[in-house]
């Protein structure tokens, strides 16, 4: 027999719990079981009017920022459309069924004012990591880094060459994203050398490109991560440019040591951060083990004879070459913080190793950096099995880069300016967090519970 629904829509009065309607096993219910706004409203109240019209609550559009992270819902247009529809998005954001969600203009307004004045994002971020820490999932010993590029909102073909320069002066160039990037060059200094390409909507975006890929205008997102659970302590948003990337690991291991009272026994970084400045930085300045590949550029590719044929006397300050021979130093430092050490040339010309070591000059030259120590370190630490274990602790953070760009779909920023980008960035190492909290510390029901829940 066929049946047939009734219509049902013309009842004048409804038993209806919202709370019925959103299935045990959610992930919003796991979200919000970590998501402490208590103290929201304090941290934000020196940047509200005593006086006037109240604005959209802050915790509701806290709220609703953060399943359109989780969720990777990009759009703010589409957020509150998804926030009006759904039943589950409006338990989590505390609304009724007939309470009105804000107009995606106003959200916006709310969004890129006192919100980014308050730093709310930073605090919000912050206290996440404090009750990851309460749940026991950071242990502080190992910490990973890595960079991942992040397309700009910016089109790749209203770049000008940067050599060229441009009149930031035209009205037409008075822009939110232009203005910020001025006031950053008069604080600092243009890091590296001068961009291919600059863009006119987002100058602070970095003319950057994949290897066989075309081009583009980004940002870089710089995770440091706990690598017991895979949990992000510190997110900074620089241009995508490997300078600023490796100075962002002092500003985020200085600030979690600031702020949580953390410091790592070990870093674990790629051959990017095995640079000397920063290895010496960490085992001199920090007492952190570099669990880094060194980079070093010491060895020949023309078969000639490399530094590692040198022996070093550390306790007389020399080389010995392979023929017995001794490499002397002024100790006089380079503009490259290096130390050089020469032969004698009467030394080296009668020598019978000399076209496998210095075929072209008359002396062979070799150039010792001021943190060779904490390289030599480093290189040890490389022959260990702990070093083994961390090369794949190093995945968690590749792990956490993938899943943000394919499951929280951010591959491309929707704000501008190296603020907009440390917002977003912000935001969806928050999401990742509260959903890595959800689903490790809150037990699967099983089928049988979750029907009669």
């Amino acid at each position: 027999m066929m049946g047939q629904q009734g219509g049902g829509q013309d009842r004048l009065f409804y038993s209806f719990n919202l709370d019925d309607h959103v299935p045990q096993d959610h992930l919003l219910r796991g979200v919000d079981r970590f998501l402490d706004l208590s103290e929201l409203r304090q941290h934000l109240a020196p940047f509200y009017s005593h006086t006037g019209r109240p604005s959209v609550d802050p915790e509701l559009m806290i709220r609703m920022l953060l399943v359109g992270y989780c969720f990777g819902i990009r759009s703010e247009r589409r957020l509150c459309e998804e926030v009006h529809l759904n039943l589950a998005y409006r338990w989590f954001c505390r609304l009724g069924l007939e309470d009105k969600v804000p107009d995606h203009s106003s959200f916006s307004k709310n969004r890129h004012g006192r919100f980014r004045e308050s730093d709310v994002f930073r605090y919000l971020f912050e206290s996440v990591v404090q009750r990851c820490m309460a749940e026991g999932l950071v242990r502080g010993e190992g910490f990973a880094i890595d960079a991942s590029i992040i397309k700009a909102d910016a089109n790749r073909t209203r770049g000008v060459p940067g050599e060229d320069g441009v009149d930031w002066n035209d009205p037409k160039l008075a822009t939110r994203a232009v203005h910020e990037y001025l006031q950053g060059l008069d604080e600092t200094s243009q890091v590296g050398a001068i961009p291919k390409n600059i863009s006119l909507t987002d100058p602070a975006a970095r003319w950057t490109a994949a290897p066989g890929s075309p081009a583009f205008f980004a940002y870089s997102t710089n995770y440091l991560v706990d690598v017991n659970a895979g949990i992000i302590v510190d997110v900074e948003a620089t241009s995508a440019h490997r300078t600023e990337e490796i100075e962002s690991t002092k500003t985020m291991i200085e600030r979690v040591e600031e702020r949580f009272d953390l410091k790592p026994n070990r870093l674990i970084g790629d051959t990017a951060y095995g640079t000397a400045p920063m290895l010496g930085w960490l085992v001199q300045d920090k007492q952190i083990e570099p669990h880094i590949p060194v980079w070093d550029k010491t060895e020949r590719g023309d078969g000639s004879l490399g530094r590692s044929a040198f022996t070093f006397d550390a306790k007389r300050d020399r080389y010995t070459c392979p023929n017995g021979k001794y490499l002397q130093t002024t100790g006089q430092t380079t503009n490259a913080d290096t130390v050089l050490y020469r032969s004698s040339t009467y030394d080296c010309q009668n020598c019978a190793l000399k076209p496998q070591c210095c075929p072209n000059t008359p002396q062979r030259k070799i150039a010792r950096s001021i943190h060779e120590a904490a390289r030599d370190i480093a290189r040890t630490i490389a022959s260990t099995d702990t070093y083994r274990q961390s090369r794949n602790d190093r995945k968690k953070v590749e792990v956490l880069f993938a899943h943000l760009k394919r499951v929280l779909r951010l591959d491309r920023l929707r704000l501008r300016g190296r603020t907009g980008a440390r917002d977003e960035f912000l935001l969806a190492a928050t999401a990742q967090n509260l959903r890595r909290m959800a689903k490790w510390l809150i037990p699967k029901m099983p089928q049988a519970d979750l029907a009669s829940a």
